[in-house]
């Protein structure tokens, strides 16, 4: 009986891990906890170095990156939780995801990684992994940064105070991490400490509750939090109730507010403030970056410098080179040449070569269009990742974003929808609510293109600076009337925001190329099979006359909007891939069968058009099939419907293009 209540505490789920990441699951274990942008992925890169998978834990969409480590001859998996702020209130579902690791997977090691100078905001994280009877090291990272504040921490005092072990690090620089590496191998576990005592009434409830189900104090209180979801047992509901009832405050407020008493009194005894030196050039930089007066003008000058070297240096020299020289000159026609040679089917030839074939296709689009755009833009958005630049960033489009149902935190999937649409759409998990993870994925899905497609595009227009001015316009208005319009018709509470701000720094080559390579791993694993399964639907399509029936359907509402019949396949393409649709749209252009208005409209369907089959199976799989599919009929209606308006005005106003 106690056994079974124990499990509908905790809900434990069966585990079945991912290729290549068996090994370290079957390890001692080191899990890395901590908030974003306190140093975690720096320290876990150091302990781990380039030997890193990253796959999704059983039975969730949530990625968990996982590697080895050598200290002393001793092998450890070390485990990278997606960042969380409590072990007994998360709020996302990746926070979620922290908790079952750390309560399901019993770590031998918990590395709780802080930021140095916010002490007090991140210590009742420490104190709940304490309690939960935890072997946790305590890290106290930034450390520069700290004291470049004026602010000055017993590291003594503090661990004798909480009874681990506590180094402090600067992890970017590596210092002190050999004292990390020692205190994991000679952890010695201490006796079990509870340092948070609740309320008289709560610690009674709490003694009840262990009683009854015969589950450990964390667990009790958990059940107390939550109990709707954490157990089905008519006992605790009595208790829960009865507790509630003495009480004009909700139990989990009261609960976690003493969490953060005691964090408050240990920070008084361990940590000094000094008086805080001039401020220096990079702080002032980071004011400047927040402040909305002077923060515009720098993320306009960030964002032409994405421009220049993604879009002109990725999308177009890059892609010159790749795509003209290596595969239409050389690759192409040799190949051709071979599948001739070796398949005497034209049927077969089909499949393989010509003009849709898997390579001179789907891997020459792959490999030589989107790589190259994909590519920069990773390294750039690294880049920006390693300097601090993205959390200022969100501070700053915080008050926009709230008008229309978002917060500051949106602007991560929504600036790496600019990138891929389809890992952007993962990553709106890590949104607190619903109604935003539905409010980003139809933003994402409608009105951002990614870096492929917007490479393309540009190129499309760029010798029309006016068409292109136009064409972002349009898209702008459209994210931003959609954004409020969705924050109007799907109810919710406001959302709130708050991330921790890390310092700005010169980014760090190495961390800057891990990023990058880990992505960029994940681009040829995840995409790069759905532009040849891409090529082989539309060989399919091509044999069964299904892709000429698609088009022809398609077909009437290009032509009622004034386009070339020939741009229906085009956004047939952009099924596949959205940047197979601006390819499509290149093409035509050369041809001389798109120019002017019609040019700039195509350009307007496409970016608003159905999202591709990657996205939209990302979508299907994170929202849910209701979700995916009114996206899906939206983006249609809406997407000719602003078409043929824009076509109409500029015909009508007789603007010329």
């Amino acid at each position: 009986m106690k056994g079974s209540s124990k499990k509908q505490v905790i809900g434990r789920a069966h585990h079945c891990h991912g290729v290549g990441s068996e090994e370290v699951w079957e390890l001692e274990k080191i899990v890395l906890v901590g908030t974003p942008n306190v140093g975690k992925s720096v320290i876990f890169n150091i302990l781990t170095g380039r030997y890193v998978t990253v796959s999704n834990y059983p039975g969730t969409t949530v990625d968990i990156s996982t590697g080895k480590t050598m200290i002393e001859g001793k092998e450890f998996g070390v485990i990278d939780t997606p960042g969380m702020y409590s072990l007994l209130s998360p709020i996302t579902e990746e926070e979620e995801i922290s908790r079952k690791i750390l309560l399901e997977e019993k770590p031998d090691i918990v590395v709780h990684i802080v930021d140095a100078k916010n002490l007090e905001r991140m210590l009742p994280l420490t104190l709940q992994l304490i309690e939960a009877g935890m072997n946790v090291i305590l890290v106290l990272n930034l450390m520069d940064e700290a004291q470049r504040y004026g602010v000055s921490v017993n590291v003594e005092e503090l661990s004798r105070i909480l009874g681990i072990p506590v180094i402090d690090t600067i992890a970017i620089e590596g210092k002190n991490i050999d004292k990390l590496k020692r205190a994991i191998i000679n952890y010695k576990k201490a006796k079990s400490k509870v340092l948070v005592r609740q309320e008289e009434e709560i610690e009674k409830a709490i003694n009840e509750i262990i009683a009854l189900l015969g589950c450990s104090r964390t667990e009790a209180i958990l059940a107390l939090i939550a109990s709707d979801q954490f157990a089905k047992n008519e006992s605790l509901k009595e208790i829960v109730n009865k507790l509630s009832l003495k009480h004009n405050i909700p139990l989990n407020y009261l609960i976690l507010s003493s969490y953060y008493e005691v964090a408050s009194e240990i920070t008084e005894k361990v940590v000094r403030k000094t008086k805080v030196k001039k401020e220096t050039f990079g702080e002032k930089l980071s004011n400047l970056t927040m402040n909305p007066i002077t923060g515009l003008p720098i993320f306009l000058l960030v964002l032409y410098g994405f421009y220049l070297f993604v879009g002109v240096f990725g999308a177009q020299t890059l892609v010159d080179f790749i795509e003209g020289t290596i595969f239409e000159e050389h690759i192409n026609p040799h190949v051709n040449q071979l599948f001739k040679a070796l398949i005497p089917w034209p049927i077969l030839q089909d499949l393989f070569v010509h003009k849709y074939g898997i390579i001179t296709l789907g891997i020459r689009y792959a490999v030589a269009i989107i790589l190259p755009i994909v590519g920069t833009f990773f390294l750039a958005f690294s880049i920006l990742e390693d300097s601090g630049y993205l959390p200022r960033l969100a501070m700053l489009v915080d008050r926009v974003f709230k008008k229309i149902g978002l917060n500051g935190r949106a602007v991560i999937p929504i600036v790496l929808g600019f990138g891929c649409d389809t890992m952007a759409t993962i990553v709106t998990r890590t949104l607190e609510t619903k109604r935003e993870r539905i409010i980003a994925t139809f933003q994402l899905a409608l009105a951002i293109p990614c870096s492929a497609q917007l490479g393309v595009i540009f190129a499309l227009l760029a010798n029309n600076p006016r068409a292109l001015a136009l064409w972002l316009m349009v898209d702008v208005l459209v994210l931003l009337f959609i954004g409020w319009l969705t924050a109007k018709v799907i109810p919710g509470e406001r959302p709130q925001f708050f991330m921790e701000i890390p310092p700005l720094r010169v980014p760090k080559f190495s961390n800057v190329l891990i990023k990058t390579w880990a992505r960029m791993e994940w681009y040829f694993k995840e995409v790069l099979p759905i532009f040849i399964i891409a090529s082989i639907l539309i060989w399919i399509g091509k044999i069964t006359g299904i892709f000429d029936m698609v088009v022809n359907l398609i077909s009437y509402p290009v032509t009622w909007i004034g386009l070339p019949k020939e741009t229906a396949v085009a956004l047939l393409f952009g099924f596949f891939r959205r940047d197979y649709g601006a390819a499509g749209l290149y093409d035509l252009a050369q041809a001389g069968i798109l120019n002017g208005v019609p040019l700039l409209v195509s350009a307007i369907v496409l970016t608003l058009f159905v999202p591709c089959i990657g996205q939209f199976s990302v979508m299907w799989k994170e929202r849910g099939a209701k979700v995916a599919m009114a996206i899906f009929a939206f983006n249609i209606i809406f997407a000719f419907s602003i078409g043929a308006l824009v076509g109409f005005l500029l015909t009508t106003l007789g603007v010329s293009l």
